[in-house]
């Protein structure tokens, strides 16, 4: 089965940095879509950012963009997320996700197979 570990989450000021990674294992992500998604107390989980294998495309929800960057490692199955200029309101589990590739970034948590454990963002304003 593909796994999905996430780590590189903490506590940060508002302002600072953090960099998320996830690695993925089981089998090839070639042909795969990942995603970052987040899930705040009470609040329902989120999308926040997707990235193709396949040729690195990126899209981002409106609430991130120009904060935070998508990226990828092929050689070693490995996403990123870059967050700069966090926000009280980026506190959340953050979690990564996959799904093989339909020819769009999914949205929808339903719409993602794999899913890791999560790792917790705190921003303190």
């Amino acid at each position: 089965q593909v796994q999905l570990l996430e780590s590189g989450g903490g506590l940060v000021q508002v302002g600072g940095s953090l960099r998320l990674s996830c690695a993925a294992s089981g089998r090839t992500f070639s042909n795969y879509n990942m995603a970052w998604f987040r899930q705040a107390p009470g609040k329902e989980r989120e999308f926040v950012a997707a990235i193709s294998w396949s040729d690195g495309s990126t899209y981002y929800a409106d609430s991130v963009k120009g904060r935070f960057t998508c990226s990828r490692y092929n050689a070693k199955n490995t996403v990123f997320l870059q967050m700069n200029s966090l926000k009280p309101e980026d506190t959340a589990v953050y979690y990564c996700a996959a799904v093989e590739n339909r020819g769009y970034f999914p949205l929808s948590r339903n719409q993602y197979n794999y899913w890791g454990q999560g790792t917790q963002v705190t921003v303190s304003s």
